[in-house]
């Protein structure tokens, strides 16, 4: 398996850009992808922008962001208040906010949902992601959902068990307002990191897996 080092002091990533429809999105997504660059190399500057939110969605987006980004050199988060579910149909306003972003924030590495995701959310902001930056290092991370849109990745981030564990346990932790949900269980998500380390040989068990549709070495 062909293994490319990101975040380390033999690449130029710096500047990590990541995108969540909703308040949980990127934890879920690539949580665990983001404490281990954090740990390999703190040097890293993060813009983290949620879509959609609540007051209550909001409060806690904000913890999970600054538990998740703690030993960031320099970290900015942003909660927007676009209508869930009505993403499509908000588009010409995200779209806007897309240009302002690209003018304001140059990326090395940009965290983003996958093209092919069910939830009409999640596509429109992979789609304007990759409208807006067209010359950069996207990632598209998957979300397990009811609609069983786990696709084949080709991307894999291999976690150790101490990176799955601090995922996991932030993710529950921060969001109260989830824990009812039937699939929003410790269970569920490390068995998805979990067969993605399978998939990946991950020597920690582990890992986050990605959707990259261009690479360039």
């Amino acid at each position: 398996m062909l293994k490319v080092t990101v975040g380390t002091k033999h690449t130029n990533v710096r500047r990590v850009l990541c995108l969540g429809a909703h308040c949980d999105d990127i934890e879920i997504g690539c949580g665990g992808t983001i404490l281990r660059l954090l740990e390999e190399h703190q040097q890293l500057e993060f813009l983290w922008i949620v879509f959609s939110s609540t007051p209550q969605r909001r409060q806690e987006a904000k913890r999970a962001a600054r538990m998740f980004l703690k030993s960031a050199q320099k970290s900015q988060i942003v909660i927007k208040d676009f209508r869930d579910g009505f993403f499509p149909y908000q588009g010409e306003n995200i779209k806007k906010f897309f240009e302002a972003l690209k003018k304001s924030f140059l990326p090395d590495l940009i965290l983003t949902h996958y093209r092919d995701d069910l939830h009409q959310d999640h596509r429109l902001i992979s789609d304007l992601t990759w409208n807006t930056f067209r010359d950069h290092l996207i990632l598209e991370y998957e979300i397990p959902k009811y609609d069983g849109d786990l696709g084949t990745p080709s991307f894999f981030i291999q976690l150790s068990e101490s990176h799955c564990c601090e995922k996991i346990r932030h993710v529950l932790e921060a969001f109260a307002s989830q824990r009812s949900k039937p699939w929003f269980t410790e269970d569920t998500f490390r068995a998805l990191l979990r067969i993605r380390g399978i998939e990946s040989n991950s020597p920690g068990k582990y890992a986050e897996a990605f959707h990259c549709r261009k690479l360039v070495l």
